[in-house]
């Protein structure tokens, strides 16, 4: 079970990757690296120390559960991106996101809230699948941002890189 602390921080991050991720997609954003790699590289990297913290305690169940959890979190990922519009605005890329962006958004929350529930109705309840939910969400952020960046090279599009113009070129 987690704890209080554990609880209030999962709302936190939860609260930031809505306003973060969720609503600057919907309402569309201007895209440059720093915006591509900063979230989901902060994510990772503390839901793999959180995560890492309850492997000594992990279940092969909990292993198995986590890789289906990345498997299917990723995927999503992907199919998100692929319902974002690209276009170029102010020397950069601009993205938006549609109705199914938001509807892959609520589907990516559904999957991970129901791979817990699978996972408590299994009785696969150790600390390894709460403590995993920044790593996982993570990750699919980092996917989708990864297969924006792809489409955003092979369509030729401008990605500013926060250097100003005149030292940019």
């Amino acid at each position: 079970m987690p704890s209080a602390a554990n609880v209030l921080l999962y709302v936190v991050i939860a609260a930031y990757v809505v306003y973060k991720v969720v609503y600057k997609q919907v309402r569309g954003t201007l895209l440059d690296r720093r915006t591509l790699l900063v979230l989901p590289l902060i994510l990772v990297a503390a839901g793999g120390y959180l995560t890492a913290k309850a492997v000594p305690g992990a279940s092969p169940a909990e292993f198995g559960l986590l890789a289906v959890d990345l498997v299917v979190l990723a995927g999503l990922g992907y199919l998100r991106s692929s319902t974002t519009s690209l276009t170029e605005r102010d020397g950069t890329t601009f993205q938006k996101g549609s109705a199914v962006t938001v509807g892959l958004w609520v589907l990516t929350i559904a999957a991970r809230l129901g791979l817990v529930a699978l996972g408590t109705a299994l009785g696969i309840t150790g600390p390894l699948t709460s403590a995993s939910i920044t790593l996982t969400i993570g990750v699919s952020i980092a996917v989708q941002n990864a297969t924006t960046y792809y489409r955003v090279q092979r369509r030729g599009l401008p990605l500013a890189d926060g250097r100003p113009v005149a030292l940019s070129r």
